[in-house]
């Protein structure tokens, strides 16, 4: 198959499963051709059958804002007709559902052909940013007019339903993670730079933005260094990035926090680390909880949208309601103070991971794009 994948190119779920998912079908033998306004940060291969196409976007007076919907569309068009593609895959609906819409129009127009798209929803994409009255109208749109509709959890399907006057069906797909690449020995010399006298090690990895709740991790870890020995790495970067730095200054925990930016090898730091906090407002799925998991590391998280999917509760982890930093440091300092317990989790979640590893979950999509691919494809 020759699928077209349209994503946001940066760190966040959406890109990193978008990104995953177009190299594990190129693996297969698909031609796989990202859209988008910049290389996928995870697009870090060479592959024969991967091809990467830049969104320009030309810049005048009259514009305060770039067309970039415009521009997309444009360019999945001249993507579509130039490499006879069957089909557009387009993850977050904003804008990028709108715009394979209005390309899957012209691709009629001018060749006759109607170029199926399948849409799939990651998250804020409905539950914050498509809820505004601005973008409502057409987030529903455009999502009716998709030749299909998946969502990364149960969670999100509900909500999807629940906010949007949605007339087909949505079909849940769950996000996946490649175990492969987590199966690494861990560094010991990293992990002694890190804690050179045996603390745990606590992990958070995300984009810094207010739902993240970055905020909750630093309090859990102050009172969980009460009692147990620890370090605290912050994977990621975002809006909230300078206030959290202040917290942490002002909390004087300099010596035992470290902020590491955004990190493509993120694997190298999951292998050392013990413990992995996710206190979101909400996660319509926890990429970052799974890829954890993945590397053998217990979760404690919110019980919020669709972590109570993947993290299960006295098992992989522990989960306690928004906000509630009280009850998830107690749960850190009960799990990181017990070995055997710890150890417990460690194997329930990677065994939990298994579930979602990235060989069960591409069949699944082949046999979605199978529908509406044409009889050539299998030639």
């Amino acid at each position: 198959m020759r699928i077209g994948i349209v994503c946001y190119p940066t760190f966040g779920g959406s890109g990193v499963l978008a990104t995953e998912l177009g190299k594990a079908l190129a693996d297969k033998g698909h031609s796989v051709h990202f859209i988008t306004y910049q290389q996928p940060v995870r697009l870090n291969i060479f592959s024969a059958n991967i091809y990467y196409h830049e969104v320009r976007v030309p810049t005048y007076p009259l514009f305060d804002y770039p067309p970039y919907e415009v521009a997309l569309a444009s360019t999945m068009v001249d993507v579509i007709l130039n490499h006879d593609l069957d089909l557009l895959h387009v993850h977050y609906a904003i804008p990028h559902a709108s715009a394979a819409y209005m390309a899957q129009q012209i691709v009629k127009q001018k060749s006759g052909r109607n170029i199926p798209f399948i849409t799939t929803l990651h998250g804020t994409d409905i539950t914050l940013v498509g809820k505004s009255k601005m973008y409502e109208p057409v987030v529903t749109f455009s999502i009716n007019e998709s030749n299909a509709i998946t969502a990364v959890s149960n969670n999100l399907r509900d909500e999807t339903y629940k906010s949007f006057a949605i007339t087909k069906e949505i079909e849940v797909i769950y996000n996946f993670v490649d175990l492969k690449r987590f199966d690494k020995k861990p560094i010991d010399a990293f992990r002694k730079v890190i804690a050179p006298n045996e603390e745990k090690i606590v992990v958070h990895a995300s984009n810094f933005r207010k739902v993240k709740r970055v905020n909750d991790v630093i309090q859990v870890f102050a009172g969980l260094r009460q009692h147990v020995p620890s370090k605290l790495l912050l994977v990621g970067d975002g809006p909230e990035r300078p206030v959290m730095e202040t917290l942490v200054k002002t909390l004087d925990l300099q010596d035992d926090v470290r902020f590491l930016g955004k990190q493509e090898q993120i694997e190298e730091i999951y292998v050392i680390s013990d413990l992995f906090l996710l206190p979101s407002e909400y996660e319509s799925f926890g990429l970052a909880a799974l890829e954890a998991m993945a590397a053998k590391v217990p979760v404690i998280s919110t019980n919020a949208g669709g972590l109570p999917e993947i993290n299960i509760h006295g098992k992989t982890g522990f989960m306690a309601n928004v906000g509630d930093t009280k009850t998830m440091t107690e749960q850190a300092i009960a799990l990181l103070s017990d070995t055997e317990l710890h150890a417990q989790f460690k194997t329930a979640a990677f065994e939990q991971a298994q579930q979602y590893d990235i060989q069960n979950i591409i069949p699944v999509y082949e046999k979605l794009y199978g529908r509406f691919c044409r009889m050539e494809c299998y030639a």
